[in-house]
């Protein structure tokens, strides 16, 4: 069982960060050679492990990379995950600790976030102009379309009236209005930035046309790859990987290494 970067051969240091509400949030980071750095997030309900074949490929062609984690999930305090109203103390404070960081060029930043943690990283993207690129692994267009596709995947219920009641007693719940979970706004706000947007066609956790509408939202510099056999946030298995490794590190190689 893969428990850490230790189990990859890598070398890393166990990072413990405080948020602004004051959360203690667990992370990895494995040191920069290159004086870049990318911040690795998981999706809902993950964890750091989830992303270390990606960040054993990025860390040997020479980037930093810090697997951090979110409120609620992994080894992190927090109890409540609110798809992004509280999550961006989260990243601000993962992303301060790259600021502090001697290996580091503060203006060579980006961010590869999968599934939920990919339109996270948009939002926080979006409002942070020290990120220079963006790679959305899998996620989710909008949040609404998501409860949607769950719902049918799960009871194969129809979507009037279910997923309405969903969302209103998800509301009530949290006080989080689902109409503002929309990664094609955030994504839409990323530019003159590059965004790079991976999406697979066997993919039955978010809707299929997700990455096309993230695609068809954001403006350049943009690129897309849609992948027919990949599951959700499954291009870093085989026989993705590769091609993968290829194009990720190219990207960030353009956009962030300089």
């Amino acid at each position: 069982m893969i428990q850490s970067p230790a189990d990859y051969g890598l070398t890393y240091e166990d990072v413990t960060v405080t948020t602004v509400d004051g959360l203690k949030l667990v992370g990895w980071y494995l040191p920069s050679r290159n004086h870049a750095a990318v911040i690795a997030q998981h999706g809902y309900k993950g964890d750091r492990t989830d992303l270390l074949a990606t960040a054993k490929f990025l860390n040997r062609h020479g980037y930093g990379v810090l697997l951090s984690s979110l409120r609620a999930h992994d080894q992190s305090e927090g109890e409540l995950i609110t798809l992004g109203r509280d999550e961006m103390q989260d990243f601000a404070a993962w992303h301060q600790y790259l600021l502090g960081r001697s290996d580091i060029d503060p203006e060579r930043i980006g961010m590869l976030g999968e599934s939920m943690g990919g339109a996270l990283s948009a939002k926080y993207a979006a409002q942070n102009p020290q990120i220079k690129a963006l790679v959305l692994h899998s996620a989710f267009s909008r949040f609404t379309d998501t409860v949607e596709k769950a719902l049918h995947r799960f009871t194969n219920l129809p979507p009037f009236p279910f997923v309405p009641m969903i969302l209103f007693w998800s509301r009530r719940e949290t006080g989080i209005e689902a109409s503002t979970i929309d990664t094609t706004l955030w994504v839409r706000q990323i530019s003159p930035r590059p965004v790079f947007i991976l999406q697979g066609g066997a993919d039955d956790h978010i809707p299929i046309n997700s990455g096309e509408k993230l695609y068809q939202a954001a403006s350049e510099p943009k690129d897309y790859w849609y992948e027919p056999g990949a599951h959700h946030h499954g291009f870093d298995l085989e026989p993705y990987l590769p091609e993968f490794e290829k194009r990720v590190v190219a990207f960030f190689d353009r956009y962030v290494k300089g």
